[in-house]
């Protein structure tokens, strides 16, 4: 296994739940949502840092044993990325959101494949759902991403696209980091 790192972001409340619980520590089969995709990301990646709120102690002690960061002011997605770059090690880095508990290692590794096969800067995962509703929209040219467009910025042409952002993106770590530093401007 060469070396890579996976950025899991779990800063988020999870209001929207009416809980005080994080979002990421509710249970799914008995475990809470982390411990399910921590679990799929030990199975590919060399390091993983988990990247949380500061009065989230206990998403922490979920995480243990693996490393976690602190975002201490919530300023988006690049901007809680960017805080792990110290522990990005030299190879590839996955950012993903860790609420999303049902991405599998064979998912994950297919990833990285693709990334190791060296013609493209950037792999990501993306999604053609039955209705796309309000997903980022991902736009390619002869198989490669030109653009991910948010849906409040999309044109009515780019919303027509059925491509989706399914929110797990890889990038090499000299690569990754300027990447995140320009969309946390």
């Amino acid at each position: 296994m060469s070396d890579s790192t996976a950025i899991i972001l779990a800063s988020g409340l999870g209001t929207r739940m009416k809980s005080a619980l994080p979002k990421v520590l509710h249970p799914i089969a008995g475990r809470p949502m982390l411990h399910h995709l921590l679990e799929s990301c030990a199975a590919v990646f060399t390091r993983i840092v988990v990247v949380r709120g500061p009065e989230m102690n206990n998403v922490a002690q979920a995480a243990a044993p693996h490393a976690t960061v602190v975002q201490h002011d919530r300023l988006g997605t690049a901007h809680a990325a960017l805080q792990a770059e110290a522990l990005f090690g030299e190879g590839d880095v996955a950012v993903l959101y860790a609420d999303n508990p049902l991405i599998s290692a064979a998912t994950l590794r297919r990833l990285l494949d693709r990334r190791a096969q060296g013609d493209a800067a950037l792999a990501l995962l993306a999604m053609r759902p039955d209705d796309p509703r309000q997903y980022g929209r991902v736009l390619t040219d002869d198989g490669y991403v030109t653009c991910i467009v948010e849906w409040a910025d999309a044109t009515p042409a780019e919303r027509a696209v059925q491509l989706c952002n399914a929110g797990v993106l890889c990038a090499s770590a000299p690569r990754i980091a300027p990447l995140a530093a320009r969309r946390a401007e």
